[in-house]
């Protein structure tokens, strides 16, 4: 069951961390004690549903509250496919927290036999194979619900053919639970209206944020969005 207090609080956690690298105020964050546990969670960035930064880990290493902050620095600053945010685009932007489960090791011998376990719309899917690892969150299928045409692209965010096939590859699948600002109740709490504000570093191209999201990640060989 979603804890949308846990989402609130991390929410709070990334937007005032953006804030306070942009020397901006920003609601400080109440102190949780949820934010002490270990968690890995991916922090993506809106801007009138255009991507703007998406940045996370895999596994959880470190305090989510920790986690969080870090990611939220990254994807605002340190993502490789956008100029770093200013402080005139931080009310246009929208944050969503994917707060990942432990991931899950898949015993498969052939490709046929990785499509029939992955369950489209609800599993997030990592391959490794040596020093090549690639991701795609749950939301990803929004823009590619075809297993065969999701696969293909993951592998090709890995730098890797979209018809390779290794023994080798490991397969790895986990689940989300997701918070974005603008679907929970109170959001205004949150962040204020954003449509005086114009996102300098958003795609010119329209389309929906998860097919935005699709597209910037298979353009991009290496693992752009995983810090190890």
């Amino acid at each position: 069951m979603r804890d949308d207090h846990l989402g609130r609080v991390l929410l709070a956690v990334a937007r005032h961390a953006i804030a306070d690298e942009l020397r901006l105020a920003a609601t400080v964050p109440a102190t949780d004690e949820t934010l002490r546990r270990p968690g890995a969670t991916f922090v993506t960035l809106f801007c009138h549903d255009e991507l703007r930064g998406c940045i996370g880990t895999l596994k959880a290493v470190r305090a989510v509250g920790i986690d969080v902050r870090e990611n939220a620095l990254a994807a605002a600053f340190r993502d490789p496919r956008f100029p770093g945010l200013i402080a005139s685009e931080f009310e246009a932007i929208s944050i969503e927290i994917s707060l990942l489960s432990s991931p899950e090791r898949l015993r498969v011998d052939s490709e046929a036999a990785l499509y029939s376990q992955l369950r489209p719309g609800i599993d997030g899917v990592m391959i490794e194979l040596d020093d090549r690892r690639a991701t795609f969150l749950p939301q990803v299928w929004e823009a590619l619900s075809d297993p065969h045409a999701f696969v293909g692209a993951l592998k090709a965010k890995a730098g890797l053919p979209q018809d390779f096939w290794s023994p080798r590859l490991n397969v790895s699948r986990y689940q989300v639970t997701k918070w974005r600002e603008r679907d929970l109740q109170h959001a205004g709490e949150l962040m204020s209206a954003a449509e005086p504000y114009h996102c300098a570093g958003a795609p010119a191209s329209g389309g929906s944020a998860a097919a935005q999201l699709a597209n910037e990640l298979v353009n991009e060989a290496a693992s752009v969005g995983v810090l190890p």
